[in-house]
């Protein structure tokens, strides 16, 4: 009887562990990436100037990309944080970006773009790590002209998953801030 309930127990533990350590961050698409994403701000993998943090200004840096789908209905920028203490927090969300545009230039929104709420409330969240280094990806989704992202109801991570699952090309910058 307790080789069963040992094995049962094991099963049961192996499946909650494994089930997160083996799921895609929210932000990761199964869309192949094509799009390529770059900052003036700063290069990839480099350090996010102090300006754009909560130790400066605070404000969105330029994020440009190039390589969307033409017939792309339009394009999402997710702004989050994969090092967050409580799991991925999302630091923007803004969609319905013309396909034509090619940069998002911190809080000036193009046409009709919009932003969703984030963890930290509407509009940009600065990045301000309580400790450590942590990762933030920006990422340009190019969506089909029949998708629509809800405006409300969603959890920023919900929506994120949302947009990412929709999406049929992708292109992603990342830069680092330490705290302190």
């Amino acid at each position: 009887m307790r080789g069963p309930l040992v094995a049962c127990a094991a099963v049961a533990a192996l499946a909650g562990c494994g089930g997160q350590a083996e799921q895609a961050a929210p932000s990761d698409p199964a869309a192949s990436r094509t799009i390529t994403v770059s900052s003036p701000a700063f290069a990839d993998g480099a350090a996010i100037p102090a300006t754009y943090t909560c130790r400066g200004a605070g404000t969105a840096p330029e994020v440009r990309w190039s390589g969307a789908p033409k017939d792309a209905g339009s394009l999402a920028v997710v702004v989050d944080d994969p090092d967050a203490p409580d799991g991925d927090y999302v630091h923007w969300i803004v969609v319905d970006i013309p396909v034509d545009v090619g940069v998002l230039d911190g809080p000036q929104l193009p046409g009709a773009a919009k932003q969703l709420p984030a963890s930290g409330g509407p509009g940009w969240t600065a990045p301000c790590p309580p400790s450590g280094k942590h990762h933030y990806r920006f990422t340009v989704y190019a969506l089909p002209s029949n998708q629509t992202v809800p405006a409300s109801g969603a959890s920023p991570t919900d929506l994120v998953s949302l947009i990412a699952r929709k999406a049929t090309a992708w292109g992603r910058l990342t830069g680092t801030v330490s705290a302190g």
